[in-house]
């Protein structure tokens, strides 16, 4: 329940996190031993910060963390709420926890709409919203009281992760101040709230003196990164540092671990953090959410920064960094789309050559303010364009990787059996973007950087082997 296989030997889009299911048992109370606690972890990277915080917590009082249903005497499901498919999702978590444990707390961004879980499954014992850690944590005593002893299984001062050793998500702000017209992010999680660049430096050196050699920036909007706080500097290493993207993106490139960066928004101000990747002190990677390309949709959409011309920056970007690698993710048949606009996206595409690219049907989310848009598309229009949409950026993306054959690249390893080894290239992030595979390489550890020369290349994935030493 608590880890989660990190790669695929599959070259299809990797599903969605979601931490493996708790089965039934009760703690023999008569025995002095911790209670254990159940996680069952649904939706973005953010949310999964989350778990990690509020695992870290109980686990500092003494609790332990049970690797399935069978071994929990509570279960706390961190759910997802952005779309339908999604609350279905974490309803279904729910009902299966609760049939299979019976104690069950409700937390995460769904957990808004308590009337709603509480109609669907009237057991579950209490319900969170968003980044509530203490009332999750205080729930969990009223379901389980800690032991007296306050010195039991002390965590480590990274904390307690649900990733691999070798990498960690940073979370530097919840929240986001853009209102977009198909999301319901802020009023589930709030405006922008960003932590004191102080506080994410020292979480994040206590990763990297921990093991972690990646380090995976996250937030709702990473470029707005202390805007709320005016820029507002804290005390790191003895001298001021301001709440600043640029900065930030440089101090954590001193730390000596791989710098991914999500969900930047193609702001001015990120010019400045590209000749950063230029130097290797970050990686040459930006996840930048665009969603669409024509004018018109965007405008539907009320996307920031969407009246940036977007390709010219892009090329300004890899004139400065031609290594820059650029993953995205669009919508198709969002309400008015015409299918100009549709063809508009496609010649865009073909013009900004994005290295990897995810694209989702337009699926109505409760209390977006898109549901008020008229030109509703039909489901077979947003499939046909779906289809459309992915041939022309899997030629693309063949195209950008058959670059690399012949290349010697570096690569971290994520797993190790008995086949070979499964790696990542500094372009490549966990579980959403492609692998690398080293077929027979089963000498390497997870974790391990490795020279490889490449040998193979398909649409999503490299192949190849370890590069000989000189």
């Amino acid at each position: 329940m608590t880890s989660v296989s990190q790669t695929k030997r599959s070259a299809k889009p990797r599903a969605p996190r979601k931490a493996p299911a708790p089965a039934k048992v009760r703690r023999d109370k008569a025995k002095a031993v911790a209670p254990k606690v159940g996680f069952v972890s649904l939706g973005c990277p953010k949310a999964l910060v989350d778990s990690e915080r509020i695992i870290t917590k109980l686990r500092a009082e003494g609790y332990q963390v049970a690797g399935d249903y069978q071994g929990a005497d509570v279960v706390v499901v961190n759910t997802c709420g952005f779309l339908d498919s999604a609350k279905k999702e974490s309803l279904d978590a729910i009902g299966e926890a609760i049939a299979s444990n019976g104690r069950v707390i409700v937390t995460g961004c769904m957990g808004v709409e308590e009337g709603r879980i509480r109609a669907a499954h009237p057991g579950v014992l209490a319900v969170t919203g968003p980044h509530q850690y203490e009332q999750v944590v205080s729930a969990v005593h009223d379901a389980v009281p800690p032991l007296h002893d306050p010195y039991v299984d002390l965590v480590p001062p990274e904390g307690l992760r649900l990733t691999p050793r070798h990498y960690a998500y940073l979370k530097i702000s919840e929240g986001c101040n853009n209102r977009c017209s198909f999301c319901i992010i802020p009023s589930l999680r709030g405006d922008l709230a960003s932590r004191p660049a102080a506080s994410v430096m020292a979480e994040a050196e206590r990763l990297v003196k921990a093991g972690v050699r990646e380090l995976l920036v996250i937030s709702q909007d990473t470029s707005a990164y202390g805007l709320d706080i005016k820029y507002a500097e804290s005390m790191w290493r003895g001298a001021p540092m301001k709440a600043r993207f640029l900065d930030l993106s440089r101090a954590l490139g001193d730390l000596g671990a791989w710098v991914r960066m999500h969900y930047v928004y193609p702001y001015p101000h990120v010019d400045d953090v590209i000749p950063l990747m230029a130097e290797g002190k970050i990686l040459p990677y930006l996840d930048i959410p665009f969603q669409h390309a024509s004018p018109a949709v965007l405008k539907a959409m009320r996307r920031p920064a969407h009246q940036e011309k977007t390709a010219a920056r892009i090329a300004r970007w890899r004139a400065v960094c031609p290594d820059l690698a650029i993953r995205s993710t669009f919508i198709v048949g969002f309400p008015g789309e015409t299918e100009q606009d549709f063809a508009f996206l496609l010649d865009w595409l073909k013009e900004a050559k994005l290295n990897r690219v995810g694209c989702f049907k337009y699926e109505p989310v409760e209390g977006a303010k898109a549901n008020d848009l008229e030109g509703l598309v039909p489901e077979e229009v947003k499939e046909d364009r779906w289809h459309r949409f992915m041939a022309v950026q899997q030629e693309i993306s063949r195209d950008l990787l058959a670059q690399k054959v012949g290349q010697t690249i570096d690569v971290v390893i994520d797993e190790v059996d008995d086949e070979g080894a499964i790696g990542r290239s500094k372009w490549d992030a966990p579980e959403i973007d492609g692998s690398v595979f080293l077929n027979g390489e089963t000498s390497a550890k997870a974790g391990d950087m490795l020279a490889v020369r490449v040998l193979h290349a398909d649409e999503y994935d490299l192949w190849g082997e370890r590069a000989a030493v000189s």
